[in-house]
Order: structure tokens, then sequence, then C-alpha cells
């Protein structure tokens, strides 16, 4: 039995890992990678195995670093199961239908503007056959995969449907168990319940370290901050931009902005939700209260979490624009998270200049992407082809984040080691992907302080389980 890590080793996009028992192969995810265009163009299009082999593929959740490439190996002729919870799927019809038009866009704009003719990754129809093959299961209720090969899903805790994995392998009379923890979330997020670390034991384990070298603010703290922020950017008479993944990230915002008006915290200023994905990922969270914690005061007593006077939800493309013509405070919350496509990039052009207005960071950034160079508050942006002056107030709320940070991974990882590993040691060896390089080093260390048996494989490391 064997693991190669194929993607989201030592970097933080594009999850994937390729298991084999004996002459089946099951793949971990199969996102996108994101950054530098060239690069990731490239990357994108090299096929993690060809498909022909690939016999069944486990998807911890839908966000695009993980879910992204499914539809390009569907396009080269993938015609197995994929494997999700419900709302993984669903978010799933949503999200990769957006990626596939913004594929084709990208590729439209290319031709146009730069005489490049470059074939999409994937296109709408490729999209919509990816979903006739998946396949939505509960939680906690093993399903087969393919011969020898198991699974069962538990809460992750970092959006809506994500999962942690544990897969058991068999090959003749060899027995193995691996658990993946997909991405991780934090004790305490709103809306979502919180993670459940399987209990099953382990020989291995492959474990997010995204933020393997620091501790969050609290989350409670994160919405406290958030009053704040909007309070000195109304007084300011600025708008307050936050770009925000349009699954998880943006649900959780209005979420909070809901309680702290109805507590009175913020002013009473116009919320604009511009992002089409958000609005139809809202809709597919009203359609799952099965996923929410229902020990929360607000899911239990307000009628509707996402919909109340102060939000408007913009769908078309002049109602975007039209926002930028509008005065007076306002919030606007527009994908992409990273600054890297979408709405987002329309209101930073004109208004990073200006600086009334505040721009919100309230996730991670990977190296190269627009969204580091605001955290990095560089002088000037680059935005569609034009430098761009950063005056705007730059605020960074990593309470805000959905992945773990240190000390959760590891209390998340002791709990796994509690029950031992299958074979008999007392703690099953720790692969660390989805960081960088200085995460993960940090992380490493920590964990062997506590008697982990940790490594961190390089892109492309195969290893004999």
């Amino acid at each position: 039995m064997q693991i190669e890590f194929s993607g989201a080793a030592q970097e933080v996009t594009g999850s994937c890992h390729i298991l084999r028992v004996g002459k089946r192969t099951v793949l971990l995810d199969c996102g996108l990678y994101q950054g530098r265009r060239s690069e990731s163009r490239e990357k994108n299009r090299r096929l993690p195995v060809p498909v022909e082999e690939i016999d069944g593929i486990i998807l911890s959740h839908a966000h695009i670093d993980h879910a992204g490439r499914l539809p390009y190996l569907v396009a080269q002729g993938y015609k197995g199961s994929i494997w999700a919870t419900a709302a993984t799927r669903d978010l799933c019809a949503i999200m990769l239908a957006d990626s596939a038009h913004i594929q084709e866009k990208d590729a439209d704009f290319l031709a146009r503007h730069r005489n490049e003719f470059i074939e999409p990754l994937y296109r709408m129809e490729d999209a919509t056959r990816t979903q006739e093959r998946m396949v939505g299961m509960p939680y906690n209720k093993w399903f087969e995969v393919t011969d020898g090969v198991r699974a069962r899903f538990t809460e992750a805790g970092h959006i809506l449907g994500s999962a942690s994995v544990v897969v058991e392998m068999r090959e003749g009379d060899d027995f193995k168990r691996l658990i993946f923890s997909g991405d991780v979330g934090r004790m305490g997020l709103p809306i979502i319940r919180d993670p459940a670390p399987p209990h099953d034991g382990a020989d291995v384990v492959i474990c997010e370290s995204t933020y393997g070298n620091r501790d969050h603010d609290s989350v409670e703290g994160a919405r406290e901050q958030l009053a704040r922020v909007v309070r000195e950017t109304a007084a300011r008479g600025g708008r307050l931009l936050i770009p925000a993944f349009a699954v998880g990230r943006t649900q959780e915002l209005v979420y909070d902005l809901h309680a702290l008006r109805r507590d009175d915290k913020i002013p009473n200023i116009p919320i604009y939700i511009d992002s089409p994905l958000a609005t139809n990922a809202t809709a597919v969270f009203a359609m799952h209260p099965e996923s929410y914690d229902h020990n929360e005061e607000l899911v239990r007593t307000a009628p509707n979490l996402f919909d109340f006077p102060m939000v408007t939800f913009t769908r078309d493309v002049l109602e975007s624009k039209r926002l930028n013509t509008l005065r007076g405070p306002m919030i606007i919350i527009a994908a992409s998270g990273m600054c890297e496509s979408g709405r987002i990039l329309h209101h930073l052009q004109h208004g990073a200049s200006d600086s009334r207005n505040t721009i919100l960071i309230v996730g991670f950034q990977a190296e190269h992407t627009l969204g580091r160079r605001i955290v990095e508050e560089r002088s000037t942006l680059r935005i569609f082809g034009d430098d761009v002056p950063l005056a705007a107030q730059v605020e960074v709320l990593l309470g805000y984040s959905a992945h773990a940070d240190r000390t959760e991974l590891q209390t998340w990882l002791r709990e796994v080691r509690g029950a031992g590993a299958p074979d008999g040691r007392d703690t099953p060896t720790v692969y660390l992907v989805h960081g960088e390089a200085e995460a993960q080093q940090a992380f490493a260390t920590q964990l062997r302080g506590d008697n982990f048996q940790v490594e961190i494989p390089s892109p492309g490391t195969v290893v004999t389980v």
C-alpha cells in the first residue's frame, strides 16, 4: 500500500493525494493550483495519474483548491464515482460551474486582448458531467470506494459539508487505516458544527498545517473586532471592502453582522453581497440546516440567518457596477477570497486609493496573490493592468480563519492519536501537507516535542504504509 503526495505538498493549493492498494488507485481530493498564472496553468494541466487508472475519488470539501480539478479529470475521461457529503455535493454544483465559467472567460480574454489561444482547463458541460459522478454520503457511515478500500466521513468543522476521512485499506491479509484531516476548522465557528476528530485509530495521518506556526485570535474576539472596523470605517464615511471566499467565509460574516446589528453594536449601513456564487452558496446553506450548530442562539432564534433588512444580494453586472456610484458608508463583501479574480477586483480598483476606505482581510492569503500583497501593504497594487495606490486602511482579522491554528491542530491530532494505531504502535505517523515551509517546519518541531513521528513530504514523494 502506497501514498503519493501529488498536490498541496509543501504548499497550500492543489490538494491531491494518491492511494494505491494492490492494483487499485484512489484519489483524496483533486484541487486547483492557485498563484502565479503561468505556473498554475501548467500544474493544473498535469494529471495526478492517468484517468483510466483511477478507481475512485474521495472529496473532503467543496473549496476549489480541493475540488477544482475534478471537471478536468472528467473532461479527460474519468467515469468513476466521486464520494462526498451531501452538502459538499450540492456546493460543488455551483462552485464547479462557477470555476468553469472563469476558465472559459479567461480563455476568451486572452484570445481577444493578447492574441493567446489557450484551451480552457474545462468547460461548463464538464462541470455538469462531474456533478453526475458525485455520490452524497452522510457523516459516520461506511461506504465501499473500490475493492479493498472503504471510507467514512467525520465532521471537519471547516465549511458546510466539510469532512475528515477515515480510510481502511485491505490487501490480502494486510490491513491499514489512514485518516485524512481535510481542512480542519475551529471550535466555535459560526453556523456549522465543531470538528469531530475520528477516534478509530490510525497507522497514518495526513494532516493539514496551514497555520502550523501561529495561533489565531479567538472566534469571539473576531466578532468584536469586526464591529470596531465597521464603526470606524462608517465614521470616516468610507467603504468596508471585504474579499471573502464565497462559500463559508461570506456566510459567517453575514451571520456575525446580523448578530452585531441585533445587539446594536454596528450602525445601520447597507451591506452588499456582490457575488453570484456567494448568493447561490447562501441558498445551499439554507438547504442544509442539519449541518448547523443548534447550540448557537442566532441559529435557534432567527427565522432567516442570512437575509435581514441591511443586506442586499447583487446578481447582475449592472448592479455590481452601480455600487461604485453610491455615496456614503457601506460594506461590500465580494469574491475571490485571495483577490485573484471576481468582482472584488473592480471594487479594489475603485476603492484602494481612498483613505476613507478599509480593506478587511479575513482569511489566508497564499504567496504571489494580490491578497498577500494587500496584507503586506505594498504601496501600489497591480489591478487589471493598472497601478493603483494603496491608501485605504488594511485590517487583518485571522480570528475569522476557517483553518485550525497550531494549538487546535495539535489538540485534534492528540484526539486522533488517543486510539493508538491498528498495528500496535502508540502513535501514527503524521504527514504534514497543505502548508508553507515555515509553518510546516515549526509545527513539525512542536509535534515531535509531543512524541509524534512527523514527516513533511515534498511533491511526488511516495511512501509505503
